[in-house]
């Protein structure tokens, strides 16, 4: 085989629709851009434009509201949890801390934190340090013969301490 036998798969490249080619093309005359005007010509993008009338998205009124504050946390339940040091990607024996389930794969890094959840079981004992924990959650892993440590309080106990 020499370079000037080299050739794409058929039916690789799509030819390119050829426009302003004569009435009988099909795309004749205005290129499928119907009549004159703004929307024929090249680079014009009047998303949300509305002739000159008040778009629709400044006729609505806003509502609600977005705390900029506000922290969102990475989701973990405890059959994930279970299944993970069952498959060796977690050592139970060492304490868990977040950066271990950030590294094994159970959690985004670029949320505020990790909250452990309830859903499924867990069949070891595990010490475990996270933002937080449902009661749920908590409550297996000390049935289990854990221990959880959250490191951020509770909402109702840092409004009971206020």
């Amino acid at each position: 085989m020499n370079l000037n036998e080299l050739r794409d798969n058929p039916g690789a490249r799509l030819k390119s629709k050829r426009l302003g080619r004569g009435i009988g093309s099909g795309k004749g005359k205005t290129s499928g851009k119907g009549v004159k005007g703004q929307k024929a010509r090249e680079g014009v993008s009047l998303n949300g434009f509305e002739g000159g009338q008040l778009p629709i998205y400044r006729r609505l009124p806003k509502r609600g509201f977005k705390n900029p504050f506000r922290k969102e946390y990475a989701p973990v339940n405890l059959g994930v949890l279970d299944a993970a040091i069952a498959a060796g990607k977690i050592d139970a024996g060492q304490p868990i801390t977040e950066e271990t389930l950030i590294k094994a794969g159970l959690a985004r890094d670029d949320l505020s934190g990790v909250r452990l959840l309830g859903e499924g079981s867990i069949s070891r004992a595990v010490t475990i340090t996270v933002s937080g924990a449902s009661a749920t959650a908590k409550a297996a892993i000390e049935a289990a013969g854990g221990s959880v440590t959250t490191t951020v309080a509770p909402k109702a106990a840092a409004e009971a301490a206020a």
